[in-house]
């Protein structure tokens, strides 16, 4: 039997107002199991689009799957597969923790016995057993985005859609937070991302689009995507301080003092640092360390979205 994908989206437009494109035809499709980044500046569509996979948008037209089933035919079935975390808190603040993810047990119709049961197991996977009796308005907001994702694993969805799910937490939480994803889709969970936080969707996923002003301009993998780069860029920390008149010429590669400590170097894909290190050594130059000087994949969305067009 041949395998149904996680999420097809087929000429999907939504129009608001008779004149406002808010999506243009968006086609796409999430394998089951895969770990995929949906970004988009702001304003793009992401959310339009999040609306109308959780039935909360009208879509003007198009077709929705949800492992093959159609949201416009069936849509309590496709809920079952379907699990979202949108970005605003939106649970009752005034029930304990554990309260809340029982209540939306409910919704689908799973016995208390359980309920209790799994909002244990992810409470625990999400840090949060201690406050498992804890009102939920008492929480962090790093705590209380932990509670979103447990709510919407209660009926164990085959897909969740999350959007912006670290969005203020700490660096620390952040992390922790990506574990999470990490070992629940590494159980099987198909997750489709939404963040601002570019560094976190070229860790985490397998396979990217990029929504700008409605319209899809990338959809491939995040290996082939990256690979559209030629050349990269790297600080290179300095052993001593100098201010340099002049900066050696490098292979294939051009060098910039950013400070008397620090120099910022672009070389050519493919290009050997090692040929780059050797001009500097024999010019008397020692680097002690260096290190990517931005995310590749931020390079990227600039030049793909509408930042990059308006510069």
């Amino acid at each position: 039997m041949e395998k149904k994908p996680a999420l097809h989206i087929d000429a999907v437009s939504k129009i608001y107002g008779g004149k406002v494109k808010a999506l243009k035809s968006i086609t796409l499709t999430v394998q089951p199991g895969d770990f995929f980044a949906l970004l988009g500046p702001n304003g793009a569509g992401k959310s339009t689009l999040i609306g109308i996979l959780s039935s909360l948008v009208n879509k003007t037209s198009g077709r929705v799957e949800v492992f093959g089933v159609d949201i416009d035919q069936n849509f309590p079935l496709a809920k079952q597969h379907l699990g979202v975390v949108p970005q605003e808190f939106n649970f009752n603040q005034f029930e304990k923790v554990k309260d809340v993810l029982i209540f939306q047990a409910g919704f689908y119709g799973i016995p208390r016995r359980a309920a209790e049961s799994r909002a244990q197991e992810l409470l625990e996977l999400l840090g949060l057993w201690e406050k498992r009796n804890t009102p939920s308005r008492s929480l962090s907001g790093g705590m209380k985005r932990r509670l979103m994702i447990g709510r919407a694993l209660m009926h164990k969805p085959r897909l969740l859609i999350l959007d912006e799910p670290t969005a203020g937490v700490d660096i620390e939480l952040r992390r922790s937070m990506w574990k999470v994803m990490q070992e629940l889709n590494s159980q099987g969970t198909t997750i489709i991302l939404t963040t601002h936080y570019l560094e976190e969707a070229e860790t985490l996923c397998r396979n990217i689009a990029i929504i700008d002003r409605g319209e899809l301009v990338a959809n491939s993998s995040m290996k082939s995507l990256l690979a559209r780069l030629d050349h990269e860029e790297y600080l290179l920390d300095l052993a001593k301080s100098h201010h340099f008149e002049v900066l050696p010429e490098v292979p294939h590669g051009q060098l910039l003092q950013m400070d008397e400590n620090t120099l910022a170097l672009s070389v050519r894909k493919a290009s050997s640092l090692n040929d780059v290190f050797s001009v500097l050594t024999a010019c008397g130059i020692q680097i002690t360390s260096f290190k990517n000087k931005t995310n590749r994949l931020e390079e990227l969305f600039v030049s793909l979205t509408q930042g990059g067009k308006t510069a």
